[in-house]
């Protein structure tokens, strides 16, 4: 081979000569292994969510006569819907309307409270704000039942006995410490950048919790309003010892029309069950992404 047909090295355009490339890298084959352990595991966990509903529904479509005869796996050999009926012509319209008051006024109350509650415990970096904060959350270790007869006994003088305020005040009130703690590990992951950058453009406090932290913290808001719906529209204790007439009766303690001296229809019982479950099971299909964005971080990254 001569000088002439020797290959001459790149030139860049300085003139020097170009480094060579980089080494091909190998792509990795991942292979899908079975895991029959996790198989199993997940069988047996729909298994364990799967039964008690069918049987619900099962049980809600059967004649009461029939309710505790043969067996409650089995299919009705004669299905009705006269449960539903006497459910939906038993007040059922008055206990989902009080219901739908109480989650919805629960939930503004806790959003109205805990956001501003959470935005200042993650920017304000002085001892007394920590201290407030680790305070204000002994109220996840208070379980409402250790309480109940003083809250009875300062809703008695508030005069707001058997009303729907007695409910959702004090179910707000014991749904905000873990709505605050939820808000405030969301809102630290956001980038303290932004907030320099918004404060160098001359934005107030409130402008960057309005422009800012709520819009960044739309996954953690959403599961705050998932809990606290679910804590509203689950509760039982409050409305049971704050309330007493049917004016203020909410779905839970309606379950109870369905129970007398001398027996319980079980089937009318189970039909109440799967039609005050669908509306709360509605709002979590549609929330479901949002609330797993929010127990994973902002955005859910």
């Amino acid at each position: 081979m001569t000088h002439d047909t020797l290959p001459r090295p790149a030139k860049t355009t300085r003139g020097q000569a170009a480094p060579p490339p980089p080494p091909k890298r190998r792509r990795r084959h991942w292979t899908k292994r079975a895991n029959p352990v996790a198989g199993l595991g997940s069988a047996l966990w729909l298994a364990i969510v799967v039964v008690p509903v069918y049987a619900m529904l099962s049980a809600s479509l059967t004649p009461q006569d029939r309710a505790l005869t043969g067996n409650p796996l089995s299919p009705p050999t004669d299905p009705t819907l006269d449960n539903y009926n006497t459910v939906l012509n038993s007040g059922f319209g008055h206990l989902l309307t009080n219901t739908a008051i109480v989650a919805v006024a629960v939930v503004a109350i806790v959003l109205v409270l805990s956001i501003p509650l959470a935005y200042v415990a993650v920017r304000t970096r002085d001892r007394w704000s920590g201290a407030a904060f680790r305070l204000f959350l002994l109220g996840v270790a208070i379980p409402a039942q250790a309480v109940v007869v003083p809250l009875y006994l300062l809703i008695a003088q508030l005069d707001l006995y058997d009303t729907l305020l007695a409910v959702i005040l004090p179910t707000a009130a014991f749904a905000m410490p873990v709505s605050v703690l939820v808000l405030v590990g969301t809102l630290r992951d956001v980038s303290e950048d932004l907030y320099e950058a918004m404060a160098l453009d001359g934005a107030t406090p409130l402008r960057m919790l309005f422009q800012l932290t709520i819009p960044l913290a739309k996954g953690g808001i959403s599961t705050v309003v998932i809990y606290a719906a679910l804590q509203a529209w689950n509760g039982f204790l409050f409305p049971l010892i704050f309330t007493q007439s049917d004016g203020p009766r909410v779905l839970t303690l309606g379950l109870f029309n369905y129970v007398s001296q001398f027996g319980v229809n079980i089937p009318a019982l189970l039909a109440s069950v799967v039609l005050s479950g669908v509306p709360i099971f509605a709002v979590y299909l549609v929330a479901r992404r949002a609330l797993v964005g929010g127990l994973m971080g902002v955005g859910g990254k």
